[in-house]
């Protein structure tokens, strides 16, 4: 059950809003409680003083978990599937070995780059920083320089995987919220991500290593390299990871290619996200699992295993989605789009602000995408607006999430303990480059929705 806005007082909307918002903040950062509790607390707060009839905020708890969950569910279930199997048949040791073998030592750090954005989209960032870090040290301990000329390119090829591409989760979220055809969302996703990419990894990794000669932790220092004859196939692994991706791009240009309406029922079929995942997730299975020598007993342990986490990530985005229905419903949505229509700023770049603020309070990238997708999926005619600017809005949002990592994130103390960094030098260093991923990504997309 969904309804129209109601017809509230819109100063006591935004008084509400404030209040709620704020109260969100708080249980975060100052009670330190649990995420998805918090933004539950701070949207029923938001409906309680704005007015809003009481059966009204139900109906908004109830659309916004079941809308939200509707759309991202199977999808963050198939992808932590699919980046599991990828992980333990060593496919992400596959791709940055051959990347770096191809490149040579002296642009190794292009290689990472390029590996971790791949393998950012099914891995989830911290699986995929401590299965690749190990590599990072050995071409730093090969080649006597700071482990930063290395670990720098992965950590941002692994922040814009995460970031703007699916099937990884945040982008996903976004786009649900949005409406937006996720075809459109990884196209627009690789166009940010490959720029950020660029700036913040190799460019800003070769100035780092330069600057900061931070040695290979002791505790690595003596590690044996990868042995590559026990890994998978390069062009195995690349076939698979591109599976979901070529067939949701297939799916989203087909109407528009000629050619390729004979089929479009079929690519729309294929194309649809979870049908993708799925033929990916399946082709995994049979080909990096069993072909690899795992039991069916042992993949099922596996796949399992890879859905403990996804709880949490449902759970908060769920309870984000009840944010957006209750701006939605209380008719808060119309006054900010109002507001921003008045103040003349596109949505593009009040989506990067909003997440940005939010970020930057809480730490959490989750987090920030949740509130910012919420509260501009509630401003009204954001489903007229185009699929490409729809999409843009996308990657914003997921740039203004990344920008400014720091000391409530978890993050930087992941990475600051792994690469061995003191808080200070993290801070010049990794909370840069985040926010070179977020902020280049946010000025590519923002060029694009000009012409959108």
């Amino acid at each position: 059950m969904s309804q129209e806005a109601l017809t509230l007082d819109p100063t006591r909307l935004i008084i509400a809003a404030l209040i709620g918002l704020a109260i969100l903040l708080v249980l975060i950062i100052k009670f330190k409680i649990q995420a998805m509790v918090s933004i539950l607390i701070g949207a029923i707060s938001i409906g309680l003083i704005a007015g809003m009839p009481f059966d009204t905020i139900v109906t908004a708890v109830n659309d916004g978990i079941g809308n939200t969950l509707k759309g991202i569910a199977l999808l963050v279930g198939l992808g932590s599937m699919f980046g599991a199997i990828l992980e333990v048949s060593g496919g992400a040791q596959t791709l940055a070995v051959t990347m770096v073998k191809r490149f040579g030592d002296k642009k190794a750090a292009w290689a990472l780059g390029i590996t971790g954005l791949v393998i950012a989209m099914p891995v989830f960032f911290d699986a995929g920083l401590i299965i690749l870090i190990p590599l990072a040290f050995s071409l730093a301990k090969r080649t006597n320089r700071s482990s930063l000329f290395y670990a720098i390119p992965l950590l941002a090829g692994l922040a814009v995987g995460h970031a703007y591409i699916p099937p990884t989760p945040g982008p996903i979220l976004v786009a649900t919220m949005l409406g937006v055809d996720l075809g459109w969302v990884i196209m627009i996703g690789i166009l940010c991500g490959v720029f950020a990419m660029i700036v913040a990894g190799p460019i800003w990794g070769s100035i780092c290593g330069r600057k900061y000669n931070i040695p290979v932790p002791d505790h690595v220092a003596n590690q044996a390299d990868f042995d590559e004859s026990k890994l998978p196939n390069f062009w195995t692994i690349v076939g698979i990871i591109l599976i979901p991706l070529v067939l949701i791009i297939l799916d989203s240009v087909s109407g528009i290619i000629p050619a390729l309406s004979g089929i479009a029922p079929i690519c729309a079929f294929l194309g649809e996200p979870f049908v993708a995942l799925l033929i990916a997730t399946v082709a995994a299975m049979l080909i990096l699992g069993l072909g690899h020598g795992y039991s069916t007993d042992e993949l099922e342990k596996v796949m399992t295993k890879s859905l403990e986490p996804t709880g949490l990530i449902l759970l908060v985005t769920a309870c984000g989605g009840v944010l957006r229905y209750m701006l939605q419903y209380s008719g808060l949505g119309d006054v900010i789009g109002n507001a921003v229509s008045s103040a003349n700023l596109p949505i593009v770049i009040v989506a990067f602000i909003v997440a940005a603020l939010v970020r930057i309070c809480v730490g959490s990238a989750t987090v920030a995408m949740t509130m910012a997708a919420g509260i501009i999926a509630a401003m009204p005619g954001i489903a007229d607006l185009s699929p490409l600017y729809l999409a843009c809005t996308t990657a914003a949002v997921a740039g203004g999430a990344t920008v400014c990592s720091h000391f409530n994130d978890s993050g930087f103390w992941l990475v600051k303990s792994l690469v061995g960094m003191d808080e200070k030098t993290t801070l010049k260093t990794w909370t840069i480059m985040e926010t070179l991923v977020g902020g280049v990504g946010f000025l590519v997309a923002l060029i694009i929705s000009i012409f959108a």
